[in-house]
């Protein structure tokens, strides 16, 4: 049942990692096959029914002890995980011990659900489970009983906020069965703070953190990666470089809403770097923006913005030939001349302020649409960020030089043990397990979901649309109910702001400009009458609790005003409603005119389906929307598989010289 990577004393004198080896076409086909298999044949939750009935069988008794005999209970567990290893036995008597402390500290009893799930966590798998069936005290199962077997457990969850929030939430728990816990977030800066961090029994992270981390330690290691290796240079004189490791290598890891980390931002290779010193280069990014602002579109340049790319034409080459004519270096060279231009091109055009990336205390900082947050230590490479600075009037960070680079793809194989939790899997199980070799195992539900769809409504214009939730939301809030509105960005939530602001609409919003008050947002968000106004930051890992009374009202509305690129994201939003077997209901209220449909088809498609609207067809609207969410899904699984392949081709090609990192 449980493999040698959960066995105690594996990190001892070392920094444990899989060693992941490059599939060939036939091992890759194989793998794929195997997971088919297993779908269709093999029945997970039915082995975890059986390991749910013994963990209930060996409770009780255990609210009964005294505080002492329950730390003796404690110390027996780890005694004998540290002797036997981390059996089945042993794993049933202690989530049974951490089912009893979460009761005595936190008032919170595991439903036998959330047992299910950490028996799919403790096994390797995903679980699959709906919104508000406490995915947080379900990891604290599999977390404990790791961390107790003397395993380093770390707890990946998508942002800095729902990080510190579970390790706050959670530490009762941990502190009662002996065990440490901390939290590495974006404030922790000093790196012995953070390698205090993650010396604890358990961690909780964000994956930025931890895979920039990791790529630290392997700059460190340099090419000879061992632990004893580097103690040994640090006697030979060398320097210890074994002390200034930030983590204890890669055992156990539970990826919180692992869809999201593992699928959606698969795409993006996390790069770290130092910045350089050339001021040459600030004059450079103005220059492309002036020569960039005189061309014109469809005559110099054609934008491709489902790529965010741009291509000059042949009129534009000449144009920029004339240009560049009278500038200096590099500008004579033309390939580097088109390559400022291109990259000016995107930032004008491409890259829109409030939807792509916030200026905030003089710095351009970007969103990420899959969450509505700002990721403050992140930037576009390859001089792209800097043009956007310049173009914006920042001060223009320096040039960076790559030290070392990994995709999520490819760091998160290298866990000895992954598992991970979502509410959002079903639509990539496929991937999940090419990639990461990840069953999906579907949890149901503690209580039936009482959650009513109630259709979509398409309207011509993007103005008509706004105008009709304005209305619907004020309908909705006559009942009493309170309201959650999903918008796709800081800018259509501040215009929708604008528009209940002109109706005198009391309401809150949150996006990116306010992820501080995040918490306070959210926990006022059930109140009867209450209206909300968010990104995709509501959107996961935030349970909104109704307060007394409304759920007889019908519970919670939520209205999405776009189709995200992912079916996944809406249903994240839609699963804000009806948690825990409350009442709730969700809509969608679109326009022709959205993104989404501007990404994916062109102007005369949309405009022709415009006038159909307006003579009562709807339906050619509808379907527009749902192939085109079906061509942003193939493109970005495209992205991330043509990554996965770099890295792989890659890495036979440097594999004579040590590590790519």
């Amino acid at each position: 049942m449980y493999s040698d990577t959960l066995r105690p004393g594996a990190t001892l004198g070392q920094y444990p990692e899989r060693d992941h080896t490059v599939r060939n076409a036939v091992d890759a086909t194989l793998h794929s096959a195997l997971g088919t298999v297993r779908r269709w044949s093999l029945d997970p939750a039915k082995q975890g029914e059986r390991f749910v009935a013994k963990v209930n069988a060996a409770a009780p008794g255990l609210q009964h002890l005294s505080a002492r005999c329950f730390q003796e209970c404690v110390l027996g567990i780890r005694r004998r995980f540290a002797t036997a290893g981390l059996d089945e036995q042993g794993a049933v008597e202690s989530f049974a011990l951490v089912r009893e402390a979460a009761s005595r500290t936190l008032g919170q009893r595991h439903y036998d659900t959330q047992i299910l799930g950490g028996w799919v966590l403790l096994n390797g798998m995903l679980a699959e489970m709906e919104t508000g069936e406490g995915k947080t005290l379900t990891a604290t199962l599999t977390a404990c009983t790791a961390a107790m077997a003397g395993i380093p457990v770390h707890a990946i969850t998508a942002n800095d906020y729902l990080a510190r929030r579970d390790a706050e939430l959670m530490s009762p728990v941990y502190k009662l069965l002996g065990l440490t816990v901390d939290a590495v977030t974006d404030q922790v800066r000093d790196p012995a703070a953070r390698q205090a961090a993650y010396a604890c029994d358990i961690t909780y992270c964000t994956p930025k953190q931890i895979t920039f981390d990791y790529l630290r330690d392997r700059v460190a290691m340099g090419p000879r990666r061992g632990r004893l290796e580097l103690q040994l240079r640090g006697l030979a004189g060398e320097g210890n470089a074994a002390a200034s490791l930030l983590l204890r290598g890669l055992c156990f890891a539970i990826v919180d809403e692992a869809d999201s980390v593992l699928i959606d931002d698969a795409k993006t290779p996390l790069i770290l770097s130092r910045e350089l010193d050339n001021p040459v280069a600030e004059a450079r990014y103005v220059e492309a923006l002036d020569i960039a602002g005189q061309l014109e579109e469809g005559r110099h340049y054609c934008l491709q913005s489902q790529y965010h790319d741009a291509e000059l034409t042949g009129a534009g080459r000449s144009r920029l030939l004339e240009q560049a004519a009278r500038l200096p270096e590099p500008w004579s060279r033309q390939r580097e001349a088109e390559y400022l231009i291109k990259q000016a091109l995107r930032a004008l055009h491409c890259y829109r302020k409030d939807r792509d990336y916030l200026v905030r205390d003089g710095k351009v900082q970007i969103i990420d649409t899959n969450t509505g947050r700002v990721m403050p230590d992140h930037s576009w490479e390859q001089g792209l960020h800097q043009m956007i600075e310049a173009s914006e009037g920042c001060d223009i960070t320096g040039e960076r030089q790559t030290l070392a680079r990994i995709s999520y793809q490819r760091f998160f194989r290298r866990y000895r043990h992954l598992s991970g939790m979502t509410g959002t899997a079903r639509e990539v199980a496929g991937e999940l397990w090419s990639v990461y070799g990840l069953e999906v195992v579907k949890v149901p539900t503690f209580r039936p979901v009482c959650r009513t769809a109630g259709g979509d409504c398409i309207y011509a214009t993007a103005e008509q649309k706004w105008q009709a939730i304005a209305v619907r939301v004020q309908e909705i809030r006559g009942t009493g109910r309170p309201v959650l509105v999903g918008t796709s960005s800081v800018e259509d939530s501040e215009h929708l702001s604008r528009l209940l602001n002109a109706a005198a609409i009391a309401h809150t919003v949150l996006n990116a400009r306010q992820d501080r008050q995040e918490a306070g947002i959210i926990a006022a968000a059930g109140q009867a009458g209450a209206i909300t106004v968010a990104t995709n930051m509501a959107g996961r890992g935030t349970d909104i609790r109704l307060e007394p009374g409304v759920a007889d009202k019908g519970g919670l509305h939520v209205i999405a005003a776009d189709r995200n690129e992912a079916r996944r994201i809406d249903r994240q939003l839609f699963g804000r409603c009806a948690r825990q077997g409350d009442p709730g209901s969700f809509e969608a209220m679109l326009s022709l005119q959205d993104v989404l449909l501007k990404k994916y088809f062109p102007p005369t498609l949309t405009e022709l389906t415009r006038v159909l609207s307006r003579l009562g067809i709807a339906m050619p609207g509808v379907l527009m929307i749902r192939i085109a969410q079906r061509l942003a899904e193939r493109h970005h699984a495209r992205l991330r598989r043509n990554l996965l392949r770099m890295d792989e081709k890659l890495k036979e090609t440097m594999a004579f010289s040590g590590p790519i990192e």
